[in-house]
């Protein structure tokens, strides 16, 4: 099974004036050791040569006031499988500094992000990447970011309406982008129409217990694509709208700490070999088979 490696950078935003951190995991060579990155551990060879590929790659976007480690497991899994995966944290929309939330300029900035984060990437690891074939996956409000990086067409939404009338968020969508993966999608900025324009294949993954982005956000997706038949759509019964993300450490883990819980008898643990290889399975057909042999 492949070496974890990881670098760790930033990326400059210059619309936004400002520094997006980003973790880069990959195929490597070298010896993993347990890395704290916050409260959060994984076991990574930190700054490790990448071995293998040309590989495809994964970008991930967490939700509001998040952070991307919520999602280190399934990160690391999908560099075993052969992937480099992306890692960002949307500056303004983080644990550590949530100050352009309900903005509209956080509308714009996410997607943005997405871009950078790529081009970043392909700097970083272009012998070791395919060109221009890329995945995201996307939770909550990670989802709409993916839509809208994908072609979809945002509008302002209540929170950022409160003191201006309704307006369109400036994206420029990023054809490098192939496939989306949308966990719990958050989709309350798309109006009928606006996601047309999103002609990718999408694994959208969503929990029946979910009261952040009840199923009217999943009926958006499906409703409002090109084609409802390139959206694939699983519920886990259950589950609610953190329920997809990795396991909170044990000092995180209480009752006052909403994403570190789920509703009573799920236990999120246990879903996440079937949930990996979901996506796992997803991304194979939608952005190719990764060269196993070469990372294993």
């Amino acid at each position: 099974m492949a070496v974890c490696g990881c670098r760790l950078l930033e990326v400059a935003d210059t619309v936004q004036q400002a520094m997006i951190p980003l973790a880069l995991l990959y195929p490597a060579g070298g010896v993993e050791a347990t890395e704290q990155f916050g409260p959060y551990s994984l076991e990574v060879a930190l700054n490790a040569a990448p071995v293998g590929g040309p590989h495809p790659l994964v970008v991930v976007s967490h939700g509001n006031a998040g952070t991307p480690w919520a999602y280190r497991e399934l990160a690391k899994h999908l560099v075993q499988s052969g992937y480099i995966v992306a890692l960002p944290a949307h500056t303004g929309n983080t644990r550590h500094n949530n100050n352009r939330a309900n903005t509209a300029a956080n509308l714009a900035n996410r997607p943005r992000h997405i871009t950078l984060v790529i081009d970043a990437a392909y700097d970083q690891l272009k012998d070791h990447l395919i060109a221009d074939r890329v995945a995201v996956i996307g939770h909550s409000i990670g989802g709409y970011t993916a839509l809208a990086v994908a072609g979809g067409k945002p509008w302002t939404g209540p929170y950022e309406r409160k003191t201006n009338p309704p307006q369109p968020v400036p994206v420029t969508p990023d054809d490098r982008v192939r496939a989306l993966v949308l966990l719990a999608p958050a989709t309350a900025w798309f109006r009928p129409e606006a996601l047309r324009t999103v002609r990718l294949p999408i694994l959208m993954i969503t929990g029946d217990r979910d009261v952040n982005t009840p199923v009217e956000h999943a009926f958006n997706v499906l409703d409002g694509v090109a084609d409802r038949a390139q959206v694939v759509h699983k519920v886990f019964d259950g589950a609610a709208h953190f329920s997809f993300m990795s396991k909170f450490p044990p000092e995180m883990t209480k009752p006052e700490f909403h994403p570190s819980q789920d509703p009573p008898g799920f236990d999120r643990g246990a879903i996440q070999a079937e949930l990996f290889a979901d996506i796992d399975m997803f991304l194979q057909r939608a952005v190719g088979t990764p060269p196993h042999n070469e990372t294993r």
